[in-house]
């Protein structure tokens, strides 16, 4: 006996998986833990943050060390648990593929595990059987495969000898038997496993923090090392002015940075969980706000992902055209489920929504005869007994085969152009029950167009994207016609059909290398290795395959496109958040270097000790600074286009808008310095006291919606930072501890009243030039 039908000996398979390897996927070797870790503390905000948390051990500021160390566990600790659960798509992967498989060896059938299966294995399969490994059929009775989780397309495949399977793939109907081909990393699945080993690199907010990172720690420690040198100049103690220097270098790095993304990107994450977008990973709430590309999968995305009759074209009547198609049909409708061939059960649901009963029909009109449908005549017959004694023969196929009046084929040529699959549905009756089935030549019932509908909400999302700049792109396994009328009904101009996974993965990086930023979305096995490359995945939660929601970023609860809209919306929040914190933390900072560098030339010897410098730190950067993360979007955010990918943190005009801001911040601060050193006041504690509270009129100024109680959280910062620095002028343990000299009440509102300006500059800067 040959191999086609004995199948391998178990002395053959044996030696041929010693040599080859089992039917396993690859996977990524397991990275140990402190390897992680170390990967997370190379970013160089993180870096930076290392080096002040050091810098503040050198000044004994335990509180602020303690402070910046417990932001760089809690941002390394979030890193890590990340990147294992990202991981967790190849396991998702080795899930969806058969347990067992059925082979035939040594002639005989047997249950074995599919990662026993070896190349030339001879395998079984029968319907609800998921392919073990990648084969050739070599025996096919209406052996029908849904290829969807690998190709996208949502009609079931018909399989006959010398035709191919893939593992994964699942059959729907009939049976046959098959020689495997590959097995493992060599199969369909395994090359998908393949590319979703392969990471996806930094999001958009992670390149711009490493950017400002690097930035401002070379910025910070050129400027404190001129502090330094002008104050030895003047001939200020040494030790005093390298501590000055270490203060100063803490107080421009904002090290709540961190903590600000992050509860931006976690309080984004909760909203979104509320709209049903489930963030798998925090960053993807930010870079939806930077998306400028929407590449979609088309079946069960843009489509409802089930097959519905669309046009009914009958010569006669649509009863007598649906009563056929239901009576030639194999499939079943039981307890609300669906069970065959996903076009007949189209068939049977358009049946009994006129009236029609599948149970009631086949009572009355047995099948005594049939010819299954197979790949080849691309038809199927069966025969019926009539009530009167005669007989009713049935054929539905397609219509190149059944059709031969012009008007008709010209109908069903239409339908196909508009992304229908097409069936001809053919009858006749007999008076004797015929020896053999004749198929060709019967009169014509009718044609039956069966689609594939765009979600009611579809065109409306696509719309929206377009209204925010985002282009949207169809990419899918499907028929090229198919997708192109799914495209044109929506409104998509860019379509790609019969990608391919890698195919996929070309398209991506295409567009990816043109600079855009790009969000892809879909629920198929072959939507993995895009959902990993794109810079942000949208996994389908409800049809969606586990594949594909293990190695998303984002997961739809709902399976509606509009809520990634909404989800762009929260990410854009979030990116104006923390642009927002930027101007606050980072004009204070500068105002702060500058004073001290600019206050010896207006005579003021030390104008802070590096202690009020800490303090103000500790005050501004703290709660205020995180609380800013919490601002509710900007209104009109979605009117406008998603910013340049390639534009910094600093860009479109946030640099100079710091600057603006730290100058006011500088003459108010000197300018009442200098006014009480000449009036015999306590001018270092009024500048200690003008510099805090201005800042905080900043972070005051810097609310998204300043006529609003929107945020209270901020509120109830800044009032408390501002009552904490009175409270460094009037008790006795603070005044000790930070050098400083109670204030009169009358020299006190003064104070208050020029720190306004804090605030008044921030809301003439944003009306002046635009800005959010």
């Amino acid at each position: 006996m040959t191999v086609l039908t004995s199948g391998l000996t178990t002395a053959q398979a044996a030696e041929r998986l010693q040599r080859e390897g089992a039917n396993l996927l690859p996977r990524k070797p397991p990275v140990p833990w402190w390897r992680r870790v170390l990967t997370q503390l190379r970013d160089p905000l993180i870096v930076v943050l290392l080096i002040a948390a050091a810098l503040t051990a050198v000044t004994r500021d335990w509180t602020d060390m303690a402070v910046i160390l417990l932001v760089v566990v809690v941002n390394t600790t979030v890193g890590v648990v990340q990147e294992i659960r990202a991981d967790q798509a190849i396991g998702a992967l080795e899930r969806l593929t058969a347990p067992a498989a059925r082979v035939i060896r040594d002639g005989h059938q047997r249950q074995i595990p599919a990662a026993d299966i070896v190349r030339e294995d001879l395998v079984v399969l029968a319907e609800g059987d998921i392919v073990p490994a990648d084969a050739t059929v070599t025996r096919a009775e209406s052996l029908l495969v849904d290829e969807s989780a690998l190709t996208g397309e949502s009609v079931p495949v018909d399989k006959g000898e010398a035709d191919q399977v893939s593992s994964g793939t699942v059959v729907v109907r009939g049976r046959g038997t098959a020689v495997v081909t590959a097995v493992g990393a060599a199969g369909a699945m395994g090359r998908i496993a393949a590319m979703m080993v392969k990471g996806s690199g930094l999001t958009p907010l992670q390149r711009r923090l490493v950017g400002i990172g690097r930035m401002l720690a070379a910025v910070t420690v050129l400027l404190c090392a001129v502090v330094l040198a002008l104050g030895l100049a003047r001939g200020q103690n040494l030790e005093l002015m390298v501590v000055t220097a270490i203060s100063l270098v803490v107080a421009a790095v904002p090290e709540s940075l961190p903590a600000v993304v992050t509860l931006s990107l976690a309080l984004g994450a909760r909203r979104m969980a509320a709209r049903n977008a489930l963030v798998r990973r925090l960053p993807a709430v930010e870079t939806l706000g930077s998306v400028t590309v929407l590449a979609t999968d088309k079946t069960g995305t843009l489509t409802e992902g089930k097959m519905t009759v669309g046009h009914l074209w009958p010569t006669r009547s649509t009863t007598e055209l649906l009563t056929a198609a239901v009576l030639c049909n194999d499939a079943r409708l039981s307890d609300g489920q669906a069970l065959g061939d996903p076009t007949e059960v189209a068939l049977l649901t358009a049946a009994a929504e006129d009236g029609l009963d599948r149970a009631v029909l086949h009572d009355r009109f047995p099948r005594v005869a049939e010819r299954p449908f197979d790949s080849v005549r691309k038809r199927m017959t069966t025969v019926h007994r009539l009530p009167d004694g005669r007989y009713r023969v049935i054929c539905k196929g397609a219509p190149e085969v059944l059709l031969t009046d012009q008007a008709a084929i010209e109908q069903a040529d239409r339908y196909a152009r508009s992304g229908c699959r097409v069936l001809a549905v053919t009858a006749a009756d007999l008076d004797t029950l015929p020896e053999t089935i004749e198929e060709l030549g019967l009169p014509l019932l009718g044609l039956v167009a069966i689609v594939d509908p765009p979600r009611k909400a579809a065109a409306a999302t696509i719309a929206a994207c377009r209204r925010a700049g985002i282009r949207p792109v169809l990419i899918t396994g499907d028929h090229p016609s198919t997708a192109h009328a799914v495209a044109a009904e929506l409104g998509i101009d860019e379509v790609h059909a019969r990608a391919a996974p890698e195919h996929k993965l070309d398209i991506i990086q295409e567009l990816r290398d043109r600079g855009d930023i790009l969000a892809m979305t879909g629920d198929g096995v072959n939507d993995g290795p895009a959902l990993r490359r794109a810079d942000i995945g949208v996994a389908m939660g409800r049809r969606g395959t586990e594949v594909a929601r293990q190695a998303a970023d984002l997961v739809l609860a709902d399976d509606d496109l509009n809520t990634v809209v909404a989800a762009v919306e929260e990410g854009r929040r979030v990116y104006a958040n923390i642009r927002r914190f930027l101007v606050y933390a980072l004009s204070g900072g500068a105002a702060e270097i500058a004073v001290m560098l600019l206050g010896p030339f207006a005579g003021l010897a030390l104008p802070l000790l590096p202690a009020q410098i800490l303090w103000i730190n500790l005050l501004t950067h703290g709660l205020p600074g995180v609380a800013l993360g919490g601002e509710p979007a900007v209104p009109g955010s979605m009117e406008r286009p998603p910013r340049p990918p390639s534009q910094s943190i600093l860009g479109a005009g946030l640099w100079q808008r710091v600057i603006r801001i730290a100058v006011v911040l500088t003459l108010v601060t000197l300018g009442v310095a200098v006014w009480a050193q000449q009036t015999g006041r306590p001018w270092q504690s009024m500048a200690f006291f003008a510099l805090g509270a201005a800042q905080l009129g900043v972070g005051l100024g810097s609310r998204a919606r300043p006529r609003t109680l929107a945020n209270p959280m901020l509120l109830l910062a800044i009032g408390g930072a501002l009552l904490l620095q009175l409270a460094a002028l009037y008790l006795p343990p603070l005044r000790e501890l930070l050098g400083t000299q109670p204030l009169a009440l009358g020299d006190l509102l003064i104070v208050l009243a020029l720190s306004v300006l804090g605030y008044a500059a921030v809301r003439l800067d944003r009306i002046l030039h635009h800005m959010e």
